[in-house]
């Protein structure tokens, strides 16, 4: 699938003469593939072989996983040690990468060097549901070329307007997306949703307009797109004259709206600025033992220093009565603390 939609869209023709190819994929956690939550190693091993076929010698493999999880492990487990060791591509874990301050509509924004210097940045995201900002998918997948310092703070700014001001700032040429199974409410996945589903091109506000409209989402349900269309980072409209078909399969399901899975159980939860590393344990928690439902429970950087009556999670929340610690903390220890307290 991916070879047919490049050579379809004559890729190559994006690369400078004598240029480099970086590929960022969507490793937010050491999660499969298959699972929902991270791009396949098959479209990571597609992009390879085909700027290899049309000559570029100079191709690597960036990424930075989440705060709280380590990108060399997500990406053992997502498969690709074994495509980058066939093909004897590097990858770069972009958490170690030198930064530079980058001015956006918002202010100054560190990027990592080997994204901002690559002669193509061809963005690899998965089209999927995001427990804070209900969609994920091109632009959001950007900041995974953030060093960690950077990542929180954009959740201190509230996410919509860094992940707009960040997509006008980098701009990849080339955005492929995986939509084979994404998870529909969850960027870790658990839940995937087979639509057997690809589609690229040149303009991540754009893609991320259709995939919002395959989705069944609103603008007002995920904002961050029209903002980086009035920050400069594309446009929102489309229409069925700019899509081409490689294939248009007859019997293929309708592609379904997110359940709200998450708005359900997260329901009595006060985000506040959360990490979505926190906010994701918390969530997985929830939703494997169904605890903590009617309870008071806090998360997130805006309630430091701040008492709290409920539970707090992470040391962000410390003032609250009860608090599981840690930075983030870990799903394990969350449901120890639940199971402790008895909110079931």
């Amino acid at each position: 699938m991916t070879l047919r939609l490049l050579e379809a869209a004559h890729a190559i023709r994006l690369v400078p003469a004598g240029g480099s190819v970086a590929l960022k994929p969507n490793l937010v956690i050491a999660g499969t593939p298959e699972s929902g939550a991270t791009t396949h190693a098959g479209v990571l091993s597609g992009c390879i072989a085909y700027f290899r076929d049309h000559g570029v010698t100079d191709i690597s493999v960036i990424e930075g996983s989440w705060v709280g999880d380590d990108t060399l492990r997500a990406m053992r487990r997502a498969g690709y040690d074994k495509v980058c060791e066939q093909y004897n591509v590097p990858f770069f874990d972009l958490k170690k990468d030198a930064v530079q301050p980058v001015k956006t509509a918002i202010g100054s924004i560190d990027i990592c060097r080997r994204a901002l210097d690559a002669g193509l940045l061809v963005n690899l995201p998965v089209l999927k549901g995001h427990c804070q900002t209900v969609m994920t998918c091109a632009l959001k997948n950007l900041k995974g070329c953030l060093p960690d310092r950077e990542k929180r703070r954009f959740h201190t700014l509230g996410l919509q307007k860094p992940i707009a001001a960040l997509g006008a700032a980098l701009k990849p040429r080339l955005t492929v997306v995986d939509s084979i199974c994404g998870d529909l409410d969850f960027e870790e996945g658990g839940t995937p949703v087979q639509t057997n589903r690809m589609y690229l091109g040149e303009d991540a506000v754009q893609l991320d307009a259709y995939g919002r409209a395959l989705m069944g989402l609103t603008a007002e349900e995920v904002p961050y797109i029209e903002l980086a269309e009035r920050y400069g980072g594309g446009s929102t409209a489309w229409s069925p004259e700019d899509v081409i078909e490689l294939n248009a399969p007859r019997d293929a399901a309708a592609y379904p709206r997110p359940s709200g899975i998450v708005a359900g159980l997260t329901k009595n939860v006060h985000q506040n600025q959360a990490c979505s590393a926190c906010f994701a344990a918390l969530v997985r928690v929830l939703h494997a033992t169904r605890c903590g439902q009617g309870e008071n429970i806090y998360i997130g950087q805006g309630w430091q220093g701040q008492t709290l009556e409920g539970l707090g999670i992470g040391k962000c929340c410390r003032g609250a009565k009860e608090c599981v610690m840690g930075c983030p903390p870990t799903a394990e220890a969350i449901a120890k603390r639940l199971e402790e307290l008895r909110w079931g």
